[in-house]
């Protein structure tokens, strides 16, 4: 989402110079790549950019086949193979190790998706993008975008394809239900379709139940990984100054607005018995998939017999969303470090992940696409 964001900052900024641009996008992977499928980078005409498709190797020759795309009007998409031992091609020796599809879609009145990438950042749910990546039968068709409406089910898109759309309807569902974007290849009347159906989830959302001096590392973290932050605590006692980024603040008498869904994190940093407890209450009624205890294990198991002492013993449901003490194992000491760790954790987390070294893993780093 950071990165749709620096796009459309860009795009907006220079869009009243008449300056035209394309986007490049990661369509498919084989292998190993160091970008996954999804990322984007915004070409302008005079070479300006934002974002990127891989780690660097790959922008430059991007770049100038996205002034190409410009100049003619026209998409296309480019295979990158850096699985090969070939000095000549681009991205050996530079970590890119497969085989990369790159859509370059000049953005023009008919192949825009800047609008649905507006739309992907205008409001907190997820969002299903479908871009054709190839459809050799109708060539003019290729980069076409359409947009698809998780919480109304609908499929936007002026002339659609019956046949089409019957089958994006099925594997959208997959795609959402699995959480995981793909590439998807249809038959049409014998005629070779292929999509692209990414994902977009909405940002991650922290929230904070605290208003001591260790909430400004995570508070800086978030901003950085640019994350939705809600905290609640004391606010005549919190340091304005360095809460510009926070978008809710809420006192403790107000916590009952707070938006929580299936993507936040919930931080219990209150340091005080008590009060942890009443806002351990309020993230166990809420969809949170994380919920974090600072302190040692010993005071978190004085939180669970107080509830067992009120005949409200946490389920093993409950249990599963609370990590106490919260954080990889890093070593940490300083706030900073802490909130280090913590961000980790629930990257992790969301992830499915264990937050172990990559180096004792014995497979790929990434999934591989099937």
């Amino acid at each position: 989402m950071k990165e749709i964001k620096s796009i459309l900052s860009l795009y907006n900024k220079l869009s009243s110079s008449n300056e035209k641009a394309a986007i490049a996008q990661v369509v498919r992977v084989e292998e190993s790549s160091y970008r996954r499928e999804g990322a984007r980078m915004l070409v302008f005409e005079s070479g300006v950019f934002e974002g990127g498709i891989s780690g660097g190797c790959l922008e430059g020759d991007a770049l100038k086949r996205s002034q190409m795309a410009i100049l003619k009007e026209k998409p296309s998409i480019v295979t990158y193979d850096t699985s090969k031992d070939d000095e000549n091609q681009i991205g050996v020796g530079l970590g890119c190790n497969g085989i990369i599809d790159v859509l370059i879609s000049p953005i023009t009145d008919t192949l825009s998706t800047i609008p649905l990438l507006e739309k992907c950042i205008a409001s907190r749910q997820s969002h299903v993008l479908i871009t054709l990546t190839a459809c050799p039968a109708d060539p003019d068709l290729l980069g076409t975008t359409y947009y698809f409406d998780t919480k109304a089910n609908t499929l936007e898109g002026g002339s659609l394809d019956p046949e089409l759309k019957e089958h994006l309807l099925k594997d959208i569902t997959t795609v959402v239900n699995n959480k995981k974007s793909g590439i998807y290849n249809y038959q049409l009347s014998e005629k070779p379709v292929s999509v692209f159906i990414e994902l977009i989830p909405p940002q991650f959302h922290l929230v904070l139940f605290g208003d001591n001096y260790d909430v400004y590392p995570m508070i800086e973290l978030a901003k950085v990984m640019d994350w939705e932050v809600s905290l609640v605590g004391n606010i005549q006692k919190l340091k304005k100054e360095k809460l510009t980024s926070v978008k809710h603040i809420y006192s403790k008498e107000d916590k009952a607005q707070l938006f929580i869904d299936d993507r936040t994190a919930i931080i219990l940093m209150a340091h005080d018995f008590k009060t942890d407890i009443g806002n351990l209450k309020l993230a166990l009624e809420s969809e949170a998939a994380y919920i974090a205890s600072l302190g040692p294990k010993k005071r978190f198991i004085k939180i669970e017999n107080e509830f067992k002492e009120k005949g409200q013993p946490l389920s093993e449901a409950f249990l599963d969303r609370i990590y106490a003490p919260c954080g990889l194992e890093l070593g940490a000491n300083t706030p900073e470090e802490i909130a280090t760790s913590i961000f980790a954790e629930i990257l992790a987390v969301f992830a499915g992940k264990k937050g172990g070294m990559l180096r004792d893993k014995s497979g790929p780093i990434h999934e591989r696409s099937t």
